[in-house]
């Protein structure tokens, strides 16, 4: 991407941003809208509840300049109904993702597949005469991985979460 102004590129990563916010109507739109008018595409987003009655936790993937993140997190913070935000840098943190993907896999296939399913550690959550239904969870590259070795055998559907992140250790984003 390129800074319009100056010409000079501006190097993307992925953020991972956690946000306690109240349990209301609009918040989700309100959080989306904010990335959408900075100009950002939120690669995934995860919401649920927390143990605090009210609140639920947004955790949002995006690729942001580094320079801006800081931006993004006060502009989400200025949100009437976000009650904590913070930044999570990969190495600080564990994020998983989940995938349910239904591959092709008549009779000849199912062992071959079953097989790719065991190296990833999925587990076959349906099956019918034609197709495997698996469930994976790990990071994206994991995920990622899996889909393309079951590629070849035909994906005929496939739906994944988004991350769901924790900072490691003892810090928190809980009130209590």
């Amino acid at each position: 991407m390129r800074d319009e102004a100056s010409g000079a590129r501006r190097v993307e990563s992925t953020a991972i941003v956690s946000a306690l916010v109240r349990d209301h109507a609009g918040v989700l739109v309100r959080v989306a809208e904010l990335f959408s008018r900075r100009g950002y595409n939120i690669d995934g987003l995860t919401v649920g509840p927390c143990p605090e009655p009210g609140l639920s936790r947004m955790t949002i993937s995006l690729r942001c300049p580094e320079e801006e993140l800081d931006q993004v997190q006060r502009q989400l913070e200025k949100l009437v109904d976000v009650v904590a935000v913070r930044r999570l840098p990969a190495a600080q943190a564990v994020a998983r993702e989940l995938a349910l993907v239904k591959v092709s896999a008549g009779a000849a296939e199912r062992a071959e597949v079953i097989q790719v399913a065991e190296v990833f550690r999925a587990r076959v959550v349906d099956v019918s005469p034609e197709t495997l239904v698996l469930e994976v969870t790990g990071d994206a590259e994991k995920v990622d991985g899996l889909v393309e070795l079951l590629a070849p055998y035909g994906i005929r559907e496939m739906a994944r979460t988004g991350l769901s992140a924790l900072g490691r250790g003892a810090s928190s984003l809980n009130l209590s």
